[in-house]
């Protein structure tokens, strides 16, 4: 079998290289067209974990109480706020906001129904309500509201009077969440039950549908937030004014991503070229190995379009990554074949390719393999970004390595035999230097290494698993100043929304414990209200004349009495005090920002009413308040068919002291055993509880990762190597590597996210990359005289020199993407640099002491 493989490939490759790279180039170029179709996927699905059932929960509730996305726009003008000049423009602004598509309202000042300026009777609340810009409005008593109204207070104006939040709701796709529930319903039954074909038909046609439909909604968003900041660089000009919200931040994640592919991916390969130039100072020693990096990429980037398998933000590295691994591989052959030359100097061209692709077939065949086994290894995470990149590196790999050893000796075949490079060799001095220090100061490395591994080792246990949004961005960048400002001064960026729903009483129904008036009551106790003599004498006809009585003049109630009656608990005094309570232990914590939920109005009311509304009192504030305040006070908040109380809270990014793990529970945990409500009867939605889940599953994903990494690795090694004991010499280095790495990120306080938890995964994919070809390597100069000494320096002098060259040219090239303003790019390319150095400096260090000291290939016969 291997004999005929061999043959096979010799007749292709060697004996007919220019057909082969013409096939080569057509696939390439059918692959590329549909690069433009790659897409880059942020939505809510590429931040959650696989089988997340908190997404269908959030999904439920934006349906339920139709709240939609939406983005805050601060503004501050120069000249003072209540100004005509400034509310004028302010209002331009907003007409203009308004006339886009994803538009669906816009809340502010100038719309905001003022019930304090002057004070608004209960009896009143019918009428239209007063807005700021109407000719008698008093400004003064106006902006004071704002500052203190229960319901606009943090919410639209800052403190100082001078800075305001226009709230521009965006339009609910409801088709987005019909598609879901479709598919996920087929899903569910096919897991369950089984599908008929028909049903098969129709989930591949859902799905279909639904990608197509989510990709057009992301362009879509995209293309929203470019036209709000258009319609906002016009008032620029004449007043500070900032963009906030989830929608814009997904947008600009995916526009610095794409933007660090472009500038920082043109700026690596820039810089790769000018290494390979001063390393090998051969024209054709700089583009081949690049024309085959950058086939293995565009045909990788091609299959993904043609599939339509999205890139998110983990998984576009694999870019990257693949570019490293790929060009590893291209300058071992380069070395091997330079060295081949000066070792058969009268050799022919087929000779000498030949003899390069036998001897580096095998250590880079396993090398590839155990790099593989090291990225599959991520697909034992929940996160469903995770998964895909290790699937998408696997795939890679597989690619890479066959690309390599195609390409590579076919264009060698059609070229000139190389001459030999004649000039002074000081890669190998400086190699071979490290030799040197292994040889004479082998246990100050030892030592050494065990200090490192300690602090190393310390340091992970110092890592953390919480970050922020903003901590994504430069505080340079708008994006970073805008929440910043939003949370100082209008109530916190990120939504959280907590649900209460109801705890039925033993031997009675939801509903039976939740209404308090039934319909039939309400009317009979709205034609005589005071017919009963229990009611004659108590205090509740007083306080119905002061605060309802007139209500029921003129055409108040008569306009009002279609509605429905509330038939819920939390509708109720007592179920509005709960709200209440939780509402205000949420609002004194540090990290939230404006609270809003039923709370609001029941204080609002209280305030009117100079006292606290009973229950019937309640029922007749719902029968009376018009359509519009029900929308705007008690719909988001309250959903009758689901016996439902929502808190709306906004969450600060920009607190360093946020925790959303730490911040839920506290919330619960004050619900559960202060309150007294029952666990089940609390529950957390929106991005904050999506991108917290999460985050709590990084930990355990990467204990798995590593877990699977290692003993997928030692598997290998014990196979390639067939000794348990080289095993695990091999495998030290790189346990040691990727120690150092989390360890530093644990000492700086660089917290693991979605992209550096991949950290791992990548030093150990390279540190394998050099362990295996060194040990290879060592093995063959051993077997000559087995002299150990002697086998590390002729080690040092060949492979390590191409492990030098891998190493100084990836690492130059991904330190530019230090200067990216978007932070974990810029994380990427400084930690994996780092991840470089450390697999260099452990293959060339420890590695070779450790061979030297426990002699794992036999007894040493070095003359001493």
């Amino acid at each position: 079998m291997a004999q005929s493989l061999k043959h096979c490939y010799e007749r292709l490759v060697l004996d007919h290289p220019l057909p082969v790279l013409i096939v080569v180039a057509i696939v390439a170029v059918v692959l590329a067209v549909a690069i433009p179709k790659a897409r880059l996927d942020a939505s809510a699905d590429s931040l959650t974990l696989e089988n997340d059932n908190s997404i269908d929960y959030f999904r439920d509730t934006v349906t339920r109480y139709g709240t939609s996305d939406y983005l805050v726009v601060t503004y501050t003008p120069k000249e003072d706020l209540f100004s005509d000049v400034a509310l004028h423009r302010l209002q331009a602004m907003s007409s203009e906001l308004l006339t886009l598509e994803q538009v669906e309202s816009i809340t502010s000042i100038l719309n905001l129904p003022l019930l304090n300026s002057p004070k608004v009777a209960l009896s009143e609340l019918s009428q239209e309500p007063r807005t700021l810009l109407m000719p008698d409005t008093d400004r003064a008593l106006a902006e004071r509201e704002f500052i203190e109204s229960p319901i606009y207070r943090n919410m639209v104006l800052s403190d100082d009077g001078q800075t305001t939040g226009m709230l521009v709701n965006l339009k609910l796709d409801r088709h987005y969440f019909e598609l879901v529930e479709r598919r996920d319903d087929l899903r569910y039954k096919r897991k369950h039950e089984g599908l008929t074909d028909t049903e098969m038909l129709e989930l591949e046609r859902v799905s279909e549908e639904f990608l197509a439909h989510r990709t057009f909604l992301q362009e879509q968003s995209a293309q929203n937030i470019v036209q709000v900041r258009a319609i906002l660089d016009k008032y620029r000009s004449d007043a500070q004014i900032h963009l906030g919200g989830i929608t814009m931040i997904t947008a600009d994640m995916i526009a610095f991503i794409q933007s660090d592919l472009v500038i920082f991916g043109s700026g690596i390969l820039l810089f790769i070229i000018c290494m390979l130039i001063i390393i090998f100072r051969q024209l054709r020693w700089v583009l081949l190995p690049l024309t085959t990096c950058c086939l293995s990429v565009v045909m990788m980037l091609g299959y993904l379009a043609w599939v339509d398998w999205r890139l998110t933000v983990i998984s576009s590295n694999f870019v990257a990554l693949l570019l490293i691994i790929t060009l590893s591989m291209t300058v071992h052959l380069v070395v091997r074949y330079r060295e081949l030359l000066r070792e058969k100097p009268d050799a022919p061209q087929r000779e000498v390719v030949w003899d390069m692709v036998r001897f580096m077939s095998k250590p880079c065949l396993y090398t590839i393999l155990t790099t593989m086994v090291a990225f599959i290894s991520l697909v034992v995470s929940d996160i469903r970004p995770v998964i895909d990149f290790g699937w998408m590196m696997t795939m890679g790999l597989a690619l890479a390595f066959t690309i390599v050893f195609i390409v590579m000796p076919a264009s060698m075949m059609l070229m000139q035999r190389a001459k030999p490079d004649t000039g002074k060799d000081y890669t190998k001095m400086m190699t071979r230097r490290l030799a040197w220090l292994t040889e004479h100061y082998g246990n100050t490395i030892l030592f050494l290494y065990l200090v490192t591994a300690l602090l190393s080792f310390y340091g992970i246990t110092q890592l953390k698993v919480e970050n922020r949004f903003i901590d994504y961005f430069d505080e340079s960048t708008e994006i970073y100043q805008g929440m910043e400002l939003i949370d100082k001064k209008l109530g916190g960026t990120t939504p959280l929304d907590i649900i209460l729903d109801v705890r039925p009483q033993s031997g009675e129904t939801a509903a039976e414990q939740t209404a308090p008036v039934a319909d039939e009551d309400f009317d009979d106790f709205a034609d005589d209200p005071f017919a009963e003599d229990e009611f004659a004498d108590d205090e509740f006809g007083d306080e119905f004349d002061d605060g309802f009585g007139d209500t029921f003049e003129g055409d108040a109630f008569g306009e009002s009495e279609t509605s429905e009656a509330p038939t819920s608990y939390w509708f109720t005094q007592s179920g509005l005090q709960e709200i209440s309570q939780l509402h205000n232990f949420v609002d004194e914590l540090s990290v939230t920002g404006k609270v809003n939920s039923l709370a609001m109005t029941y204080e609002l009311a209280t305030q009117m009413n100079e006292g606290e509304l009973n229950d019937f009192e309640l029922v007749f504030l719902y029968q009376l308040l018009p359509d519009d305040i029900k929308a705007a006070l008690i719909e988001p908040y309250l959903s009758l068919e689901a016996n439902q109380a929502r808190i709306s809270v906004r969450v600060k990014e920009s607190d360093g002291s946020l925790r959303r793990g730490e911040l839920i529970e506290t919330i619960r945990n004050y619900a559960v055993d202060d309150m007294g409500l029952a666990e089940e009867q609390i529950n957390f939605t929106s991005m904050v509880v999506l991108y917290n889940n999460m985050l709590e599953s990084l930990f355990r994903s990467q204990i798995l990762t590593l877990g699977a990494v290692f003993v997928g690795i030692l598997l290998m090694f014990m196979t390639l190597f067939r000794s348990f004991y080289i095993a695990i010499i091999a495998i030290v280095p790189n346990i040691l590597a990727a120690a150092l790495v989390l360890g530093i990120m644990g000492l700086a306080g660089i917290p693991l996210d979605m992209m550096t938890i991949t950290i791992a995964a990548i030093v150990i994919g390279i540190g394998v990359d050099h362990s295996i070809h060194y040990i290879h390597r060592f093995k063959r100069e051993y077997a000559i005289d087995h002299d150990y000494l002697a086998a590390m320096y002729r080690s040092h002098g060949s492979i390590g020199k191409a492990m030098y060259y891998t190493t100084i040219t990836i690492m130059v090239g991904f330190s530019i993407l230090g200067f990216s303003n978007f932070t974990p790019s810029l994380y990427f390319g400084l930690l994996t640099s780092m991840a470089m150095f450390a697999a260099l400096v452990g293959a060339l260090l420890l590695l070779p002491k450790l061979m030297l000291v426990l002699k794992p290939l036999g007894k040493n016969n070095r003359q001493q």
